[in-house]
């Protein structure tokens, strides 16, 4: 028996105790379940409060019932909804009781979702928008988000999938009807010059993935500088509580310490990183090692100098942002710093703050989010690109093998989006669901 033979239910609302719990049904044997277990009358799309009975007539719960007829529903299959109050024990009941029927069983993590997919209700864009969606902490990720679940990225990606297929098709037209007077010989050249267009659109686009990156996963800022510069002080202070342990002893952090801080809506991940130094000490060794390969991840590098000594000769990485720290002590020359800051007064972290926004602002585009987000997404774009240059690079070769170069590249596309070749996909990207998803 196939598993989309099979009817699934689970809790969609969150842990129990809630105010409110919502166990979702999908499948063949909705129908069958409503009028066992609600003999009254539910009309589809309509909130019904109704008593909800097990198989011996006893009364569950009273709560709000949905009934989704398919294909208009979320999976595309007949879906039910059980809105009920969110106690432990009227949960369990009514799971009891949905076990003892034939062909119900529990949902998977994502089972609902990929549902909607395998029934053409969604794309995996706008499933992994989704997943996004339930997952985004700060504004700019819930934007992200929806704009991916509703279909925009998807529009863009199938309106270049139809380009191609429309430059294959007139590619094709031309190989097998060279003579007819409705396929001229010139449709190649037009065909070309709008793939070259295509491609260097394709390329605008997939710069914009550092972007999507960022906002989904976060803009990574790195503390780093020598031990006792205030690293650990300034991270502190950044994230408004206490995550460094603050000493006068020089090495005290050994780890690459974490923080999410939000930032105009931006989720911003603060590293803070042991002191560069040479050393012989085994742990901190490693811990400077860390803080090396943090700061070659850095979306942005902030280093920090204690402006209280007479300024060294260290070298600040490039791009990085000089802080001086310890400005209240005032005992050097602050004039070489990009920012001095006093974790002791707080003087000038709140123009670090907005010089961080400012810095992140400036990586992404100001209008469309419309924009690529997972390595999955960069390396099929990356893979359309090649396949098109492959289709422009020599005019002179066969038409035939550059219509089949086109062919890739809306393969490649059609990855993106589910289209084809995705099986080996599914499992990774459905799995980010939670139970009743």
């Amino acid at each position: 028996m196939g598993a989309s033979s099979q009817t699934i239910f689970a809790l969609s609302s969150g842990a129990v105790p809630s105010g409110v719990a919502v166990i979702r049904l999908s499948g063949p044997d909705v129908r069958d379940i409503l009028a066992r277990m609600v003999p009254a009358a539910v009309p589809p799309r309509h909130a019904c409060l109704r008593k909800i009975r097990s198989r011996n007539g006893e009364v569950l719960d009273i709560g709000l019932v949905l009934f989704f007829p398919g294909p208009q529903s979320f999976t595309g299959e007949d879906v039910l909804e059980f809105h009920l109050h969110g106690g432990r024990a009227v949960v369990d009941a009514v799971y009891r009781e949905l076990s003892s029927h034939d062909n119900l069983r529990q949902a998977a993590a994502g089972e609902f979702s990929r549902r909607a997919f395998d029934n053409g209700k969604l794309d995996l864009l706008e499933i992994e928008g989704l997943a996004d969606l339930i997952s985004a902490e700060t504004e700019m990720q819930r934007r992200l988000a929806v704009e991916h679940s509703s279909g925009g990225l998807s529009a863009m990606y199938n309106s270049w999938a139809d380009r191609l297929t429309r430059g294959r098709a007139l590619i094709e037209a031309e190989l097998d009807f060279p003579d007819e007077d409705d396929v001229p010989g010139s449709v190649s050249d037009q065909v070309w010059s709008d793939m070259s267009l295509l491609a260097r659109e394709i390329q605008e686009h997939l710069k914009l993935g550092t972007a999507g990156e960022i906002i989904r996963d976060g803009f990574k800022v790195v503390i780093a500088g020598r031990p006792n510069a205030g690293k650990s002080s300034l991270m502190n202070a950044l994230a408004r509580r206490d995550i460094a342990i603050v000493t006068d002893i020089a090495g005290t952090t050994r780890d690459v310490l974490t923080a999410d801080l939000d930032i105009d809506g931006f989720l911003v991940k603060l590293y803070d990183t042991a002191g560069l130094r040479e050393t012989a000490e085994i742990v901190e060794r490693e811990g400077i090692r860390r803080a090396y390969h943090a700061i070659g991840e850095a979306d942005l590098l902030l280093y920090v100098e204690d402006s209280s000594v007479a300024s060294s000769d260290e070298v600040v990485p490039n791009g990085a942002v000089l802080i001086g720290t310890k400005a209240d002590l005032h005992r050097a020359s602050l004039r070489r710093y990009d920012l001095c800051v006093s974790t002791e007064t707080a003087d000038g972290l709140d123009q670090l703050r907005r010089m961080i926004g400012e810095l992140l602002r400036a990586k992404i585009p100001p209008h469309s989010l419309a924009i690529p987000t997972r390595a999955r997404h960069n390396d099929s774009l990356t893979e359309c690109i090649a396949a098109i240059d492959r289709s422009l690079s020599d005019r002179k070769r066969d038409l035939a093998l550059r219509a089949e170069d086109l062919r890739s590249a809306g393969m490649a596309l059609g990855r993106i989006t589910g289209r084809v070749d995705v099986e080996s996909l599914l499992d990774v990207i459905f799995g980010e669901f939670c139970i009743g998803k």
